[in-house]
Protein backbone atom coordinates (compact mmCIF):
# COMPACT_ATOMS: atom_id res chain seq x y z
CA UNK A 1 0.00 0.00 0.00
CA UNK A 2 1.03 3.52 -0.61
CA UNK A 3 2.34 5.81 1.91
CA UNK A 4 0.03 8.01 3.76
CA UNK A 5 -0.06 11.54 5.49
CA UNK A 6 2.35 10.41 8.62
CA UNK A 7 3.03 12.93 11.27
CA UNK A 8 5.37 12.56 14.21
CA UNK A 9 5.92 13.30 17.85
CA UNK A 10 9.20 15.63 16.82
CA UNK A 11 6.90 18.07 14.43
CA UNK A 12 4.70 18.15 17.15
CA UNK A 13 6.43 19.33 19.82
CA UNK A 14 8.10 21.80 17.59
CA UNK A 15 4.49 23.64 17.57
CA UNK A 16 4.09 23.27 21.10
CA UNK A 17 7.61 24.99 21.50
CA UNK A 18 6.47 27.32 19.81
CA UNK A 19 3.41 27.79 21.58
CA UNK A 20 5.41 28.58 24.49
CA UNK A 21 7.44 31.47 23.41
CA UNK A 22 3.83 33.01 22.31
CA UNK A 23 2.39 32.36 26.31
CA UNK A 24 5.68 33.38 27.93
CA UNK A 25 5.56 36.67 25.58
CA UNK A 26 1.77 37.28 26.16
CA UNK A 27 2.51 36.62 30.05
CA UNK A 28 5.36 38.97 30.55
CA UNK A 29 3.71 41.87 28.39
CA UNK A 30 0.48 41.40 30.34
CA UNK A 31 2.23 41.53 33.93
CA UNK A 32 4.92 43.76 33.18
CA UNK A 33 3.01 46.49 30.59
CA UNK A 34 -0.31 45.83 32.43
CA UNK A 35 -0.13 45.02 36.03
CA UNK A 36 2.79 47.36 37.17
CA UNK A 37 5.40 44.22 37.28
CA UNK A 38 6.41 41.50 39.58
CA UNK A 39 7.74 41.59 43.08
CA UNK A 40 9.86 39.11 44.52
CA UNK A 41 7.78 38.21 47.99
CA UNK A 42 8.91 41.45 48.83
CA UNK A 43 7.05 45.00 48.18
CA UNK A 44 4.63 47.47 49.51
CA UNK A 45 2.56 46.77 46.67
CA UNK A 46 0.57 43.70 46.90
CA UNK A 47 -0.09 43.26 43.77
CA UNK A 48 3.62 42.94 42.31
CA UNK A 49 3.66 39.58 44.77
CA UNK A 50 0.49 38.65 43.37
CA UNK A 51 1.68 39.14 40.07
CA UNK A 52 4.66 36.54 40.63
CA UNK A 53 1.86 33.78 41.29
CA UNK A 54 0.52 33.70 37.30
CA UNK A 55 3.96 33.98 36.54
CA UNK A 56 5.68 31.05 38.32
CA UNK A 57 2.36 28.96 38.06
CA UNK A 58 1.48 29.13 34.20
CA UNK A 59 5.41 29.76 32.75
CA UNK A 60 7.19 27.49 35.95
CA UNK A 61 4.95 24.93 36.65
CA UNK A 62 2.67 24.82 33.66
CA UNK A 63 5.28 25.59 30.36
CA UNK A 64 7.95 23.71 32.16
CA UNK A 65 6.02 20.74 33.02
CA UNK A 66 4.94 20.31 29.44
CA UNK A 67 8.46 20.48 28.06
CA UNK A 68 8.87 17.51 30.61
CA UNK A 69 6.34 15.43 29.26
CA UNK A 70 7.56 16.04 25.84
CA UNK A 71 11.10 15.65 26.36
CA UNK A 72 11.28 12.01 25.32
CA UNK A 73 9.56 13.03 22.00
CA UNK A 74 11.68 16.45 21.53
CA UNK A 75 15.38 15.37 21.58
CA UNK A 76 16.83 12.30 20.33
CA UNK A 77 19.13 10.96 22.76
CA UNK A 78 19.93 8.15 25.15
CA UNK A 79 16.51 7.45 27.21
CA UNK A 80 18.80 7.42 30.52
CA UNK A 81 19.80 10.71 29.76
CA UNK A 82 16.11 11.94 28.92
CA UNK A 83 15.43 10.70 32.57
CA UNK A 84 17.81 13.03 33.94
CA UNK A 85 16.30 15.64 32.17
CA UNK A 86 12.57 14.78 32.59
CA UNK A 87 13.30 14.34 36.42
CA UNK A 88 15.30 17.67 36.49
CA UNK A 89 12.67 20.16 34.60
CA UNK A 90 9.54 18.42 36.52
CA UNK A 91 11.67 19.06 39.89
CA UNK A 92 11.69 23.16 38.44
CA UNK A 93 8.17 23.13 37.90
CA UNK A 94 6.98 21.63 41.21
CA UNK A 95 9.72 24.42 43.56
CA UNK A 96 7.91 27.35 40.96
CA UNK A 97 4.19 25.76 41.74
CA UNK A 98 5.30 25.67 45.68
CA UNK A 99 6.45 29.24 45.06
CA UNK A 100 4.06 30.08 43.37
CA UNK A 101 1.35 29.32 45.93
CA UNK A 102 3.59 31.20 48.56
CA UNK A 103 3.07 34.09 46.45
CA UNK A 104 -0.41 33.88 46.31
CA UNK A 105 -0.79 33.25 49.99
CA UNK A 106 1.43 35.61 51.17
CA UNK A 107 -0.04 38.32 48.77
CA UNK A 108 -3.72 37.89 50.13
CA UNK A 109 -2.43 38.10 53.67
CA UNK A 110 -1.46 41.41 52.75
CA UNK A 111 -4.38 42.66 51.82
CA UNK A 112 -6.83 40.39 54.42
CA UNK A 113 -8.19 38.16 51.42
CA UNK A 114 -9.63 34.78 52.65
CA UNK A 115 -7.00 31.53 51.25
CA UNK A 116 -8.81 28.66 49.51
CA UNK A 117 -12.77 29.68 48.85
CA UNK A 118 -12.66 29.68 44.82
CA UNK A 119 -12.91 26.55 42.92
CA UNK A 120 -9.40 27.71 41.23
CA UNK A 121 -7.65 27.54 44.37
CA UNK A 122 -9.21 23.75 45.43
CA UNK A 123 -8.06 22.82 42.07
CA UNK A 124 -4.51 24.45 42.37
CA UNK A 125 -4.04 22.95 45.83
CA UNK A 126 -5.21 19.53 43.93
CA UNK A 127 -2.58 19.88 41.00
CA UNK A 128 0.44 20.61 43.24
CA UNK A 129 -0.20 18.15 46.38
CA UNK A 130 -0.78 15.46 43.39
CA UNK A 131 1.87 16.30 41.34
CA UNK A 132 4.46 16.43 44.32
CA UNK A 133 2.81 12.57 44.84
CA UNK A 134 3.70 11.59 41.62
CA UNK A 135 6.99 13.22 41.41
CA UNK A 136 8.27 11.20 44.89
CA UNK A 137 6.47 7.79 43.81
CA UNK A 138 8.14 8.27 39.88
CA UNK A 139 11.73 9.37 41.93
CA UNK A 140 11.78 6.35 44.13
CA UNK A 141 10.52 4.16 41.17
CA UNK A 142 12.65 4.41 38.61
CA UNK A 143 15.66 6.78 39.79
CA UNK A 144 16.65 5.91 43.38
CA UNK A 145 16.30 3.11 44.29
CA UNK A 146 14.90 2.26 41.56
CA UNK A 147 12.12 -0.94 41.30
CA UNK A 148 12.37 -4.38 39.64
CA UNK A 149 12.37 -3.88 36.06
CA UNK A 150 8.93 -5.74 35.94
CA UNK A 151 7.65 -2.94 38.34
CA UNK A 152 8.96 -0.52 36.44
CA UNK A 153 7.57 -1.65 33.32
CA UNK A 154 4.28 -2.32 34.68
CA UNK A 155 3.86 1.18 36.41
CA UNK A 156 4.90 2.86 33.49
CA UNK A 157 1.63 3.41 31.63
CA UNK A 158 0.07 4.75 35.18
CA UNK A 159 3.29 6.76 35.32
CA UNK A 160 2.22 8.37 32.12
CA UNK A 161 -1.48 8.43 32.73
CA UNK A 162 -1.35 10.61 36.00
CA UNK A 163 1.25 13.33 34.91
CA UNK A 164 -0.98 13.81 31.88
CA UNK A 165 -3.95 14.10 33.76
CA UNK A 166 -2.28 16.20 36.55
CA UNK A 167 -0.97 18.01 33.89
CA UNK A 168 -4.14 18.82 31.88
CA UNK A 169 -5.50 19.36 35.83
CA UNK A 170 -2.54 22.31 36.18
CA UNK A 171 -4.01 23.62 33.03
CA UNK A 172 -7.75 24.14 33.85
CA UNK A 173 -6.68 25.31 36.80
CA UNK A 174 -5.04 27.89 35.16
CA UNK A 175 -7.93 28.42 32.73
CA UNK A 176 -10.07 29.16 35.75
CA UNK A 177 -7.60 31.48 37.48
CA UNK A 178 -7.45 33.79 34.22
CA UNK A 179 -10.98 33.89 33.93
CA UNK A 180 -11.82 34.57 37.51
CA UNK A 181 -9.03 37.68 37.31
CA UNK A 182 -11.06 39.15 33.73
CA UNK A 183 -14.05 39.17 35.32
CA UNK A 184 -12.59 40.63 38.99
CA UNK A 185 -10.40 43.63 37.38
CA UNK A 186 -13.43 43.76 34.66
CA UNK A 187 -11.57 43.85 31.66
CA UNK A 188 -14.05 43.38 29.41
CA UNK A 189 -13.61 45.16 25.82
CA UNK A 190 -9.84 46.01 26.41
CA UNK A 191 -6.63 45.68 25.06
CA UNK A 192 -5.83 43.90 28.47
CA UNK A 193 -8.65 41.58 27.88
CA UNK A 194 -7.31 40.50 25.04
CA UNK A 195 -3.97 39.63 26.25
CA UNK A 196 -5.73 37.57 28.89
CA UNK A 197 -7.70 35.59 26.45
CA UNK A 198 -5.10 35.07 23.84
CA UNK A 199 -2.85 33.62 27.34
CA UNK A 200 -5.93 31.10 27.74
CA UNK A 201 -6.62 30.25 24.43
CA UNK A 202 -3.05 29.51 23.78
CA UNK A 203 -2.68 27.78 26.95
CA UNK A 204 -5.47 25.30 26.16
CA UNK A 205 -3.27 24.78 22.37
CA UNK A 206 -0.55 24.06 24.27
CA UNK A 207 -2.21 21.20 26.73
CA UNK A 208 -3.89 19.93 23.07
CA UNK A 209 0.02 19.30 21.71
CA UNK A 210 1.51 17.88 24.68
CA UNK A 211 -1.24 15.53 24.85
CA UNK A 212 -0.74 14.63 20.74
CA UNK A 213 2.83 14.59 21.13
CA UNK A 214 2.47 11.80 23.89
CA UNK A 215 0.42 9.29 21.30
CA UNK A 216 2.06 9.87 18.33
CA UNK A 217 5.15 7.97 17.25
CA UNK A 218 8.73 9.27 17.56
CA UNK A 219 9.89 10.24 13.75
CA UNK A 220 13.38 10.47 14.15
CA UNK A 221 15.30 8.71 11.21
Amino acid sequence: MGGGFHVGAASITTVAHLLLIAITSLLLVWLLHFREGVAFFSSSNPTKIFNLHPLLMVIGFILVGGEAIMIYKSVAEKRRSMKVIHMLLHLVAMVAGVLGIIAVFKSKKEVGLPDMYTLHSWLGMSAICLFGLQYIIGFFSYVFPGAEMYTRASLLPWHRFVGMAIFLLAVGTAETGLLQYFQFLNLFRSQEALIVNFTALLLFLYAFFVALSVTLPTNYS
